[in-house]
């Protein structure tokens, strides 16, 4: 029987392995389920006790109908394959879609320009009041992203391995890979031969192949984000986004109202834009509220966060829901890959898969980066549906 160790290894370890995959983040794992549910034996290898990187550090907010591109191509497979994994492995998901809060003109513009191509309805400021606790007080209207979803990153990626385990695919934690060479991942738990490698390890990426990862030109992007408790008139339905967020997803970001968004913002409030800030919140079943987000890129980020940050989330949620003030519960530093394009889809010098998601959407798209890029890299057909 494969399964997880209980002390984070494994009983029962197999030397080979029809797909190896490094790292156990949202990437990681769709890589996996790829894999096992196309009959295939799955090793997974990661150097911490579980998921704790990017993919239990964010807001939980599986933004489909935001994203352009390739990123909406990966984002509309991931949607599918959350509704299958939740049903399946018994985790908190909801299809709940996005509410985004438009407060001046030039944020209705931005959300009418996007919505004339459909899953995006307008709300007028009173329907948007009826639904979230929000101030009265400047709301002009705003919109509903319908096709997104909503699910807790602290509880779900664990569900995910325990469901991944169920089906067969065992998990080597607390195992560092060591090298890669073609058919061979060798690890601190020795050497296992595998017909596949996929390195899915997000920002470490230049630990493990620093050589991709500074032809690439990846980095690692820091954010501040917090969880509070909070009393609303009632909850929040759904992940609300406001004109902040509006420059910072593709679907929105690339019009030409949200340049005229962008500078405004930028001009009225260049303490919240050197914040380089995504306003957005998220309430987990709990009733608590995650707040954020700052971005800042370096090499290696500094540990330090600045007040000043936490500050501008806590005074800028007062601004908009009608609430008393937020009871901080936690504050954390998130840390995802970042680079020149949204994702790093590669073949290594030595026939392995890199994929990572370089931009802050990751959960929203790594299940269906996973799943295209194995079934294109490896020749697989579609996998067998009936296997949960």
């Amino acid at each position: 029987m494969s399964g997880v160790g209980a002390a984070g290894g494994m009983s029962g370890i197999a030397d080979t392995a029809g797909v190896v995959v490094v790292g156990s983040g949202i990437v990681g794992l769709g890589a996996a389920y790829a894999a096992v549910r196309r009959g295939l034996r799955v090793i997974v290898v990661d150097r911490t006790d579980g998921p704790s990187g990017a993919t239990v550090r964010n807001f939980g907010h599986l933004c489909i109908g935001a994203q352009a591109g390739e990123a909406r191509r990966y984002a509309d497979v991931s949607r599918e394959l959350w509704l299958r994994l939740a049903r399946d492995a018994g985790f908190w998901l909801r299809e709940s879609g996005t509410l985004v809060a438009a407060r001046q003109i030039d944020e209705i513009a931005v959300l009418e320009e996007a919505a004339a191509d459909g899953g995006i309805r307008m709300l007028d400021a009173d329907e948007l009041l009826r639904v979230a606790p929000l101030r009265a007080e400047g709301l002009l209207g705003g919109a509903h992203i319908e096709t997104d979803l909503q699910t807790d990153p602290r509880t779900a990626p664990a569900a995910i391995v325990r469901h991944l385990a169920a089906l067969g695919v065992e998990f080597r934690f607390r195992t560092a890979v060591t090298s890669l060479t073609a058919g061979r991942v060798s690890t601190t738990r020795g050497a296992i031969d595998a017909d596949a490698v996929v390195v899915a390890v997000n920002h470490d990426i230049d630990q493990l192949l620093p050589e991709i990862a500074e032809r690439v030109g990846i980095v690692r992007c820091a954010l501040d984000m917090m969880r509070a408790a909070v009393t609303l008139e009632h909850p929040l339905p759904a992940p609300l986004l406001t004109g902040w967020s509006l420059v910072r997803y593709g679907r929105f970001a690339d019009s030409a109202s949200a340049a005229v968004l962008r500078e405004r913002l930028h001009t009225e409030r260049p303490d919240l834009a050197a914040l380089d800030l995504n306003q957005m919140y998220t309430q987990l079943p709990d009733g608590t509220l995650i707040i954020g987000d700052s971005h800042a890129t370096a090499i290696a980020p500094a540990p330090f966060q600045p007040e000043a940050a936490f500050a501008a989330f806590l005074a800028e949620a007062q601004v908009l829901f009608e609430m008393p003030a937020p009871r901080v519960l936690e504050r954390w530093q998130g840390v995802y890959a970042k680079g020149p394009q949204d994702f790093l889809v590669e073949r290594g010098d030595e026939g392995v898969l890199v994929l990572a998601a370089t931009t802050g959407i990751g959960m929203t798209t790594g299940l269906g980066l996973a799943e295209e890029n194995l079934a294109a890299a490896f020749g697989w057909a579609p996998a067998m549906e009936g296997t949960s």
